[in-house]
């Protein structure tokens, strides 16, 4: 069978083909209608890059008479330090206000780039954004999850609470420990119990592939010491 012949195509007019070509040079030229809209956000769980080297993660963002902060591990963040939202370490956020360890082994940074959002969500392993309401106190017995850089977000009950490690550094007491995965790469990440924040990963006691309990540092001391609130 002989193929049958194709309808003659109407020419397209002149002013058509210039119009295209014109669109085609306007859309080469421009930024993704995305990347033109983006915001950079620092929220709970990522990770922020020091001016010297060195990252910390955020455990949370908080807010003293409408200043706001992050949360952070003590031995990761010394005073004075300026902080990054990116690795290149183009977008500065701000400075370590405080830092201390072993007794108090967290830092407050004080965020000053107001072009940069610090929400009082959480980032989950996935990217998807948890917002946390409150705090609360662990109880044994509980459950919980938590997010590490490493291994992501991962779940567990409540073990103890008020549990003291000895450092080479010092005593550190206060703490709670879970059954939740994790490994030491994971300090920092926030842990949580529904929309409530507890705490932040302070420390694991073996590995995702042996037994080993997560140890944390509660949350709700650290705001009530510096009269801070969860944004």
């Amino acid at each position: 069978m002989r193929p049958r012949p194709s309808a003659a195509r109407a020419p397209r007019p002149m002013w058509l083909g210039v119009l295209l070509a014109v669109c085609a040079l306007l859309l080469a030229g421009a930024p993704p209608a995305a990347a033109a809209d983006r915001q950079t956000v620092v929220a709970g769980g990522d990770v922020i890059y020091a001016g010297g080297g060195g990252t910390c993660v955020v455990g949370f963002n908080a807010e003293k008479s409408g200043s706001p902060y992050g949360i952070v591990p003590g031995h990761c963040a010394e005073t004075g330090t300026t902080w990054y939202a990116d690795s290149a370490r183009t977008i500065s956020i701000g400075r370590t206000e405080g830092a201390g360890f072993p007794t108090s082994d967290y830092g407050l940074i004080r965020y000053t780039n107001t072009a940069v959002s610090f929400p009082g969500e959480i980032r989950l392993g996935t990217g998807k954004l948890v917002d946390i309401t409150g705090a609360a106190r662990p109880i044994v017995g509980h459950s919980m999850c938590h997010i590490g850089r490493v291994t992501l977000f991962g779940c567990g009950i409540v073990q103890s609470v008020n549990v003291s490690v000895n450092f080479p550094e010092g005593l550190v007491t206060g703490l709670f420990t879970s059954n939740a995965c994790s490994e030491p790469g994971d300090v920092g990440g926030p842990a949580f119990a529904g929309d409530k924040a507890l705490g932040f990963i302070f420390h694991s006691n073996g590995s995702c592939r042996t037994a080993g309990r997560t140890y944390y540092k509660p949350i709700i001391p650290v705001l009530a010491e510096h009269g801070l609130v969860l944004r």
